[in-house]
C-alpha cells in the first residue's frame, strides 16, 4: 500500500542533525535536572511505557525534545529489549506507604483526609518573580525536599502520620452499602495475563483491561471520561478514594526463596462509585498506575465503571476505550501519514480525472455558449 521513500539518505541524516541541532546536545545535567524538577511529567512518561525507571523516562523526555509519544515509544521500545528476570508480589492499598489519601463521597473517612503532597487548593497564579532573579533558591534537591528550615517552611509533624489507612470500600462494604468483594485463588504472578505480551480479545479478561488503562494515553483516557462525565456516559461517579503512596517491590530470592524488597516505586490508585438502583446500592469503578497522575486514573476508574455497564456508550465500549487510548497505537498511526502516499493519492485523483472526464466534459463545454446567451 505505501511505497518506501529511495534516496535521500543524506537529506534524512542532514535533518536529524538540524534536529540536534536546534534542540542542543542531551547531558547528563541536563536527564538529571528533568528526573528532578518535572516528576509527574516523568511519572506519565514511567506509566504509559509501562516501565519504572525515572532515569531512562528523563533520558527519553530529553532525547525527544519533550514529545511525550516519543518518549514514551523510546521507553517501551527500551523495555522490549529486556529480560524478565523475576516477578514482584502483587501489592494491595493497605501495604501502601501512602502519603495522599482523599475521598469525595464523605468528609470523614476511616483514618481520615490526608492531603498531602497537591496544588488543588492553591491559586493558578504564575510566580512573576522568578524570572526576575539570576539564581532562584530552590527547595528541591534530587526530587527530595529539605529538612524543615527558613527557606522551604516545612516543619516536622507532631507525630508521625500512619504508614497504612484502610479502604473506603472495606467500609462500605461492611456497613451494606456495596457489595462484597468476589473471593478470588491466590495466583502465581507469573500466571497473570500480561496485555504486553498476550493476544487482545474480547470481552478482555480483567487483567487486560485494569494493564490497559494503567498505561493508557493521559489525554485519551481524559477525553473519554469526561464524556462520560458530562453526560455521554450512563454513570455519575464520585471519587471514592484516591491515593498517591510508594509501593514496596517484594520478590523471591532465586536461591534461597526468602522474600526480599527490591525497591520502591511511586503508584497511584482511585476508586469511583456510583448509584446503581440495585440492592447493593454502589458500583465501583477502578484505576492505578505507575507514577503519580491523578486526572488519568480518576478518568481510567470512571471509564472501567463504564465499561461495567450492560449497554455502554459505543465511545465507552472495551474495544473502544482500549484501542483508542493506546498512546504508541494511535500516535503512530497518526505520524504515519507523514509517510509517502503518492501511489494511493496518485491512484485516487486519477479516479477524479475519470469521473469529471465522463460525466462532467460535457457540461464545461456548455459553460461557454451559457455565457455568450447571458451575455
Amino acid at each position: 500500500m505505501y511505497v518506501a521513500a529511495k534516496g535521500g539518505e543524506e537529506a534524512i541524516q542532514q535533518a536529524e542533525k538540524l534536529y540536534h541541532h536546534l534542540n542542543g546536545e542531551v547531558t547528563r545535567e541536563q536527564v538529571e535536572a528533568i528526573r528532578d524538577h518535572l516528576p509527574y511529567l516523568v511519572d506519565r512518561v514511567m506509566g504509559e511505557a509501562s516501565l519504572y525507571a525515572p532515569d531512562l523516562a528523563a533520558l527519553a523526555i530529553a532525547q525527544s525534545g519533550g514529545d511525550l509519544y516519543e518518549a514514551v515509544l523510546l521507553l517501551r521500545a527500551y523495555r522490549s529489549t529486556q529480560p524478565r528476570i523475576a516477578y514482584a508480589a502483587p501489592v494491595t492499598p493497605d501495604e501502601l506507604l501512602t502519603v495522599r489519601r482523599i475521598s469525595a463521597s464523605f468528609k470523614d473517612i476511616p483514618g481520615g483526609q490526608i492531603l498531602g503532597p497537591t496544588l488543588d487548593y492553591s491559586h493558578r497564579v504564575l510566580k512573576m518573580d522568578v524570572l526576575d532573579t539570576l539564581n532562584p533558591p530552590t527547595s528541591l534537591q534530587n526530587g527530595h525536599y529539605h529538612e524543615a528550615s527558613e527557606e522551604t517552611g516545612l516543619t516536622p509533624a507532631d507525630r508521625p502520620a500512619p504508614r497504612a489507612y484502610p479502604a473506603v470500600a472495606d467500609w462500605q462494604r461492611a456497613q451494606g452499602l456495596m457489595a462484597a468483594s468476589p473471593k478470588h485463588e491466590s495466583v502465581d504472578p507469573a500466571d497473570i495475563p500480561d496485555v504486553t505480551s498476550d493476544t487482545v480479545l474480547f470481552p478482555a479478561p480483567r487483567e487486560h483491561r485494569l494493564q490497559a488503562l494503567a498505561r493508557a494515553d493521559t489525554g485519551g483516557v481524559l477525553a473519554l471520561g469526561y464524556a462520560s462525565m458530562r453526560g455521554y456516559g450512563l454513570i455519575h461517579p464520585t471519587v471514592n478514594e484516591l491515593r498517591l503512596g510508594y509501593a514496596e517491590i517484594m520478590a523471591k530470592h532465586p536461591v534461597t526463596g526468602a522474600q526480599f524488597s527490591a525497591g520502591r516505586a511511586r503508584v497511584s490508585q482511585a476508586e469511583v462509585v456510583t448509584s446503581d438502583g440495585s440492592k447493593a446500592g454502589l458500583s465501583i469503578g477502578f484505576a492505578a498506575t505507575l507514577g503519580w497522575n491523578e486526572v488519568k486514573i480518576i478518568a481510567a476508574s470512571t471509564l472501567d465503571l463504564e465499561m461495567n455497564q450492560p449497554e455502554p456508550h459505543p465511545a465507552h465500549t472495551e474495544e473502544f476505550v482500549m484501542y483508542h487510548t493506546e498512546p504508541v497505537e494511535s500516535s503512530g498511526f497518526c505520524i504515519h501519514f507523514k509517510l509517502p502516499h503518492y501511489v494511493t493519492f496518485a491512484s485516487s485523483v486519477d479516479n477524479i480525472r475519470k469521473v469529471i472526464a465522463t460525466f462532467y466534459s460535457s457540461e464545461s463545454k456548455l459553460q461557454p455558449e451559457r455565457a455568450e446567451a447571458q451575455s
